[in-house]
């Protein structure tokens, strides 16, 4: 029996580009080996990068969909990670290339929680809007990044309206990188298994299937990931703002 191997993205019938994901904890806060205990711990399915100066980085397979157990999407995971770690986690999205989603945590503690465009969201109705949310959050993002100068830069940046017929989320996406620090590689990361431009040797990487390695983790990550298919995790906006809300001013529209 043959298996595919986890980590290959899924295949998209709909318009735009790259969905994918990424979960990041600062190598200050948590070593690479605590990291990876904690993703087994938690079933996660995708690529744990090389050990780095500055962030522990893990590739969440699919981008877009269920990646841990308990029906856990990136976000899901960044906050069980952060929890388990009791340190500073972030998790960003991309989906499709017309939508950006960031969120931070320490420990169990939520900092923040962005959408680029929450109308993009997986079951969104045609009341909820397309701008911007959450830009306010970008101090305690730069906070947690441990860059707090670019605060002003990246709420510029997040709050910024762009053009989705002409510009690609990942644009944003890798400024948001710039100012926080953060390794712009993420940005190419859909390209795994095959080598990643500008990022780490692929043969440096971590595979984990429903958080184990090897023949197992192949195993376990082919028979989970026909399950959470089934089961996408919960959208990125528990309440996202919408037309309909009596408490928008129709002005403002």
């Amino acid at each position: 029996m043959t298996l595919p191997v986890p980590g290959v993205p899924a295949e998209s019938g709909e318009p735009g580009g790259e969905s994918y994901a990424a979960l990041l904890v600062p190598a200050s806060a948590a070593s690479h080996d605590a990291v990876h205990g904690a993703l087994s711990d938690l079933g996660f399915t995708g690529w744990l990068a090389p050990p780095a100066d500055d962030w522990v980085v893990a590739i969440a397979v699919p981008g877009d969909g269920t990646v841990a157990a308990a029906r856990r999407g990136v976000l899901e995971a960044g906050a069980a990670l952060a929890d388990a770690l009791h340190a500073r986690a972030f998790a960003v999205r991309v989906r499709l290339d017309r939508q950006l989603v960031i969120a931070a945590w320490n420990g169990a503690d939520e900092l923040g929680r962005y959408s680029s465009d929450p109308s993009r969201e997986a079951g969104a109705d045609e009341e909820v809007l397309d701008d911007p949310f959450g830009a306010e959050h970008a101090a305690a993002f730069a906070a947690a990044a441990g860059r707090p100068e670019s605060a002003g830069e990246l709420e510029e940046v997040l709050a910024e309206s762009l053009a989705s017929d002409s510009v690609f989320e990942s644009e944003r996406l890798a400024r948001v990188l710039d100012l926080l620090g953060m390794p712009r590689w993420i940005v190419a990361s859909a390209a795994l298994p095959k080598d990643i431009p500008t990022g780490p040797d692929l043969g440096g990487f971590v595979r984990l299937g429903a958080g184990s390695t090897g023949v197992s983790g192949a195993v376990r990550g082919w028979m989970t990931g026909r399950v959470r298919r089934r089961t996408p995790p919960p959208p990125a906006l528990a309440d996202p703002p919408r037309a309909d809300d009596p408490g928008i001013d129709p002005w403002l529209l």
